[in-house]
């Protein structure tokens, strides 16, 4: 690689574009990866992203092939059972709990979960080991100009690079999405998720339990113990005004309103960690390509944190650009490869989006007769056995 040009140019180093640059790096392919905001890599930093990110099956493999999977593993919480609660009546207590296990479908859990912030650390770690990847946190994209044979795309410090295949992956407002002119369509629900750590009393025994009353759910998603206690990742996705007002209520208000909101499956909850915010979108690119440019995680897709589908779609995406990629070394990032791209990810990024939007819809219920159906439809699929095992094998990834 000399020191303009480079085969990938990833631009976003959040996890999805750290994994990709690791995928690629490892494959033998000179990558440049960069991101205006240097990754912030330990757990009690101001700024640390607290949410937990739950790898699907499937990601295992990409994970595998980045050489990322023998750094993490170690720091795995397995996730056997996911458990949903209905506790839509009248008192916020478990009115219908079922039981989705992995054994039903696979020998493996149905994945593992990570914080955040470790998955940078691991991340980077990785990145660090390749002589053929360079990171550049601090250095984000500001211009990108495509001709058929390669991409140019300028630089936040002045300088620019050429690539054969620059893989946007800068987020929901992605810079290189819209220097390529792709239009995304947004669907908002007036939401907002907020995302924290905690530890309780009661063990989770590996089990992600999501929790329905109505504004959107709580999800418990098991981390390794801490300080010697039980510890658990939180999402709990809420109408904005009233997440905002959590984001804002001193601790021991917060943990009484949180507790209650958990049933007090786990006993009395502890904030163990820092409060974020961020709004709950869907969103969709119109395209995922343009010339020279992919478009994955964010910058594709967007979707409500239900159901573990963000981030192991956006593995997805890379899986299926690496693969197209060695199949064709000498066609990396043209338009061979990139309409490949689009018609293998397109279809299933639109019925996972469309899936997502339905389940979170009904999650918002708050009409008692609204709530009942929801419970009811709960029940009947949990009922159907072969119904169950193949809404879990969607779930996965797996077919």
């Amino acid at each position: 690689m000399s020191s303009n040009t480079c085969d990938v140019l990833v631009s976003g180093g959040g996890i999805a574009g750290l994994t990709a640059a690791a995928a690629f790096g490892t494959a033998g392919f000179d990558v440049v990866c960069v991101d205006p905001a240097p990754p912030i890599t330990q757990r009690d930093c101001a700024g640390s992203d607290m949410r937990s990110t739950a790898m699907l099956q499937p990601a295992r493999g990409v994970l595998e092939a980045a050489g990322l999977w023998e750094r993490l593993s170690q720091h795995a919480s397995p996730l056997q059972v996911m458990r949903i609660v209905d506790a839509g009546g009248d008192e916020a207590t478990p009115r219908l709990t079922r039981d989705f296990n992995a054994s039903d479908v696979s020998d493996l859990p149905f994945g593992w979960n990570f914080p955040n912030w470790l998955l940078r650390r691991e991340m980077v770690a990785r990145l660090a080991e390749l002589p053929n990847v360079t990171f550049m946190p601090g250095t984000g994209t500001t211009s990108l100009f495509t001709r058929e044979r390669q991409a140019r795309i300028g630089l936040s410090d002045g300088s620019s690079l050429r690539a054969r295949l620059v893989i946007a992956a800068d987020g929901r407002a992605s810079p290189m999405r819209r220097a390529a002119g792709i239009d995304v369509k947004t669907t908002r629900y007036g939401q907002k998720a907020l995302a924290f750590a905690v530890t309780h009393a009661i063990p989770h025994e590996n089990v992600s339990t999501e929790i329905h009353r109505t504004g959107g759910p709580f999800t418990l998603v098991p981390l390794p113990d801490r300080d010697g206690l039980p510890s658990s990742a939180i999402v709990w996705m809420d109408d904005g005004p009233a997440s905002q007002a959590r984001m804002e209520m001193d601790v021991p208000a917060f943990e009484a309103d949180m507790s209650g909101r958990s049933c007090h499956l786990f006993g009395p909850l502890t904030l163990a960690s820092a409060r974020t915010i961020w709004p709950i979108i869907s969103q969709k690119a119109t395209r995922l390509t343009g010339e020279r440019l992919a478009l994955i995680a964010e910058a594709a897709h967007v979707v409500p944190p239900i159901g573990a589908q963000g981030l192991n779609m956006s593995l997805a995406d890379t899986a299926t650009l690496l693969s197209l990629a060695q199949e064709r070394p000498e066609g990396l990032g043209d338009r061979q490869m990139l309409d490949a791209y689009h018609k293998a990810r397109y279809p299933d990024i639109s019925v996972r989006i469309q899936g997502i939007d339905l389940l979170n819809r009904a999650s918002q219920m708050s009409a008692p007769l609204l709530r009942d159906a929801r419970a009811t439809g709960l029940n009947a699929l949990y009922a159907l056995g072969p119904v169950r095992k193949t809404l879990m094998q969607m779930g996965l990834g797996v077919k």
